[in-house]
């Protein structure tokens, strides 16, 4: 079967797979505040008030329940299967899901649906990183790797536009449709990766050194066999299969041992950290924090979509540029961004906002904090400059940065460890602290992520070490014990890949 050699094109299609958990964001956020879903849904004694505020935290964060299973499970399916062949398991499970969603008669039915959803989520977001970090010269892998949030970016906007224009469908078609339409993406990853090559690490790992080596010839040689680029990443992943294959296999419990803790952790918290700077709050729960703001029916929508805009839009300057500034730098800077606007925000409400009564702004009870005037507005602007601080830090370089902390033989293992972290984290956010958090504790909500804020501006500053633009066969030359702030886990001299121009 013909194969795409480009690398660009192979980040381009498997990236479908990050666009997947983009299309769930908004269209749930995006759905939940219409009345179609909120009459069909209804918990309430009032007609239309939808599902209790700890159910529709429920529902939410179903999807990410599955997700934090299939992260875990992800490392053994790639190990065995390969990085290609579990990608493609990862959209059926999506088409499977979405008819389930699309269809749901109950509540019950419509969670049952979000786990299955969540279990392509959580495998394509552990191995997608690792099947192109593997693929990927190291000069392009962090613009290629971070793609993989751009995906995400427009799989929010794409849906939240789809969302906004079906809830003027009167009945429930108004959000069966856009759920069913979910399946269009999976469907293209499906079909796209038939045409894609598997990681030439991956089959390294398994001795089919002849197919590692046609890889290498087609994706870094451009079909010449006499690439001298060909040659040295041949002769690497040749030296440290060597070294790997006399060691026994991985497991989980090896990521815990002393050599390989510092490491483990590092990857663990990026993902956290990227779950707790704030960004879903204003993803999934936007339409609330605008209706607090005095933002009301389409209006509310549109403002809210603006969000996703930028979010697409600034994603962009850290995939030309994150491999030159590199990824710490990156990450402290957005830190500091986000904190800043989330303690601006949670000033403004406490400041000039006040309690909008038990049923809260418009019937819903999650708005429960309500500001008017020129505060209102700086609450949105916030809203807006938090988001454009987070698009180009920690979302892509959170994808981008596991991936390089580890050698070839642990890679699946420790990508898949610290990407159920993130969705573990995702799950506690989604179900404890919103939206529960809107109606117990109002513009506090904002403090406790502007904290979190702060916390991962300390660790990465004193703990992260730079990892852009190194070989990954460098990885295991490090004793993680000795890292400093000031390491890149690779030596000081070392030959890369020639750069390219886009």
């Amino acid at each position: 079967m013909y194969q795409i050699g480009n690398v660009y094109l192979i980040a381009a299609i498997s990236i479908i797979g990050g666009g997947l958990f983009g299309f769930d964001i908004s269209s749930m956020s995006a759905i939940i505040s219409g009345q179609p879903y909120l009459c069909y849904f209804n918990q309430g004694p009032v007609p239309c008030t939808g599902p209790r505020s700890d159910v529709q935290g429920g529902i939410t964060a179903s999807m990410a329940g599955g997700s934090w299973f299939a992260a875990l499970c992800s490392g053994f399916l790639a190990d065995s299967l390969g990085r290609k062949k579990t990608i493609m398991l990862g959209a059926i499970i999506w088409v499977i899901g979405s008819i389930i969603v699309s269809a749901s008669q109950n509540i019950a039915m419509l969670i049952v649906g979000r786990v299955i959803n969540g279990l392509c989520v959580g495998l394509c977001s552990a191995q997608v990183p690792v099947y192109i970090t593997e693929l990927a010269p190291p000069t392009k892998r962090g613009r290629l790797v971070g793609a993989q949030q751009w995906a995400i970016t427009w799989g929010i906007m794409i849906m939240f536009y789809i969302s906004y224009g079906c809830s003027f469908i009167k009945g429930t078609a108004a959000f069966r449709l856009p759920w069913g339409l979910q399946m269009i993406p999976a469907i293209l990853l499906f079909i796209g990766m038939m045409f894609l090559p598997e990681s030439p690490r991956w089959l390294a790992s398994k001795d089919r050194w002849e197919e590692c080596h046609q890889v290498l010839i087609l994706v870094h040689g451009k079909g010449d066999p006499n690439s001298p680029w060909v040659a040295r990443e041949y002769h690497e992943i040749e030296e440290w299969c060597k070294i790997e294959h006399e060691a026994k296999s991985v497991t989980y419990l090896e990521l815990l041992k002393p050599k390989m803790i510092n490491r483990t952790h590092i990857g663990v918290f990026t993902q956290i950290w990227s779950q707790l700077t704030g960004m879903n709050v204003m993803m999934y729960y936007i339409t609330y924090v605008f209706l607090m703001a005095g933002l009301t029916s389409n209006t509310n929508l549109v403002a809210s979509s603006i969000q996703y805009v930028i979010n697409v839009v600034m994603t962009v300057p850290a995939l030309l540029f994150v491999d030159r500034i590199g990824r710490r730098p990156t990450l402290l800077v957005g830190a500091a961004l986000m904190a800043t606007f989330m303690f601006a925000n949670g000033g403004l409400l406490a400041s000039y906002g006040h309690y909008a009564g038990p049923l809260g702004v418009g019937g819903v009870k999650e708005a429960s904090w309500q500001v008017s005037g020129a505060p209102s507005k700086a609450v949105i602007a916030c809203t807006y400059l938090f988001v454009a601080s987070y698009a180009p830090t920690w979302g892509p370089v959170s994808w981008v940065y596991p991936p390089e902390l580890y050698t070839n033989r642990i890679r699946g293992k420790a990508v898949a460890l610290a990407t159920s972290a993130n969705w573990a984290f995702n799950l506690y956010r989604a179900r404890i602290l919103r939206p529960p958090a809107f109606v117990n504790i109002q513009w506090k909500t904002y403090l406790i992520f502007g904290v979190f804020n702060v916390a991962m501006l300390i660790h990465v500053f004193f703990l992260f070490p730079e990892t852009a633009g190194k070989p990954l066969e460098e990885r295991g030359e490090i004793d993680d014990k000795k890292v400093s702030i000031s390491s890149d886990f690779s030596p000081e001299h070392h030959e890369v890949a020639p750069k390219e121009t886009v």
